[in-house]
């Protein structure tokens, strides 16, 4: 089974494309785990009024999207898990191809695919994001190369007796820290060449919070840099390659107060 984890907060505009995406599923062993991060609006009645047994709701106060997907984490019964943001959806072959891989190499722990990232209405695609990595993906994910992540899409072979868990408070990063934890446990990263996400490009992304991303990039270089494994000289390409991204997006967005923020913290 494929335990799929859905948080939300507020998504009462898309959280019934997103459900209906995992309903259509060509796969069908699959359950699907709704947190309700403290909505306002009308989303929690959205969610229950969807009567399938593979769905479960739980509900908590607004804490964030890491504590709700912990909630998931904590919950879950599948042998593999992936999660889904509310306001993107899964085209019906999604778990199917990805599963594929992982039946073909049973020693393969994490699987990827290609990343459609659409407007608002799922009508005009805008990019795509393929991933070109196969074998170990903790330096590329370090690197930040973008060989073998866009967030969180890859399907997760869950080991027995493991705990997973965010780190919690982090508003952004939360996701490519979580990955490069599984990653130095070691294990295999492939990828489909079939489309497994349309990312809907929305207007409130958290993406387009600059000075959130810089904060998630440093506490993501402060808890690597404790890593016996992490290497200065990897530790070093981190912090310089996390550094011209700011840089660059600072500019293009023309925010020259933080660029001079960001030099002085160099």
């Amino acid at each position: 089974m494929i335990s799929i984890i859905l948080p939300f907060y507020n998504s009462e505009s898309y959280i019934s494309e997103s459900i209906n995406s995992v309903l259509s599923q060509h796969y069908k062993s699959w359950e699907l785990l709704l947190i309700n991060d403290g909505s306002t609006d009308t989303s929690k009645e959205i969610a229950l009024s969807f009567r399938d047994p593979r769905i479960r709701y739980f509900e908590q106060e607004n804490k964030g999207v890491a504590a709700a997907r912990n909630v998931g984490l904590a919950h879950m019964k599948g042998d593999y898990f992936c999660f889904l943001d509310a306001d993107d959806v899964l085209p019906p072959n999604s778990l199917a191809s990805r599963l594929l891989l992982f039946e073909q190499a049973p020693y393969m722990s994490f699987v990827d695919g290609v990343v459609q990232k659409v407007d608002v209405c799922l009508q005009q695609v805008v990019s795509i994001w393929r991933p070109s990595l196969q074998g170990t993906p903790l330096e590329e994910l370090i690197r930040l190369n973008g060989t073998c992540f866009l967030g969180l899409t890859w399907l997760i072979k869950r080991k027995p007796g493991r705990k997973y868990r965010f780190k919690e408070g982090l508003s952004h990063g939360e996701d490519l820290l979580f990955f490069m934890e599984l990653a130095r446990e070691g294990g295999q990263y492939a990828y489909t060449e079939d489309i497994i996400l349309h990312y809907r490009n929305t207007p409130g992304s958290a993406m387009k919070n600059l000075k959130g991303l810089e904060r998630g990039y440093r506490s993501i270089e402060q808890e690597i840099c404790q890593w016996p494994e992490i290497t200065p000289n990897l530790l070093r390409t981190y912090k310089n390659r996390w550094r011209s991204f700011m840089a660059k997006d600072y500019i293009k967005r023309g925010q020259l107060g933080d660029l001079l923020g960001l030099v002085k913290g160099l």
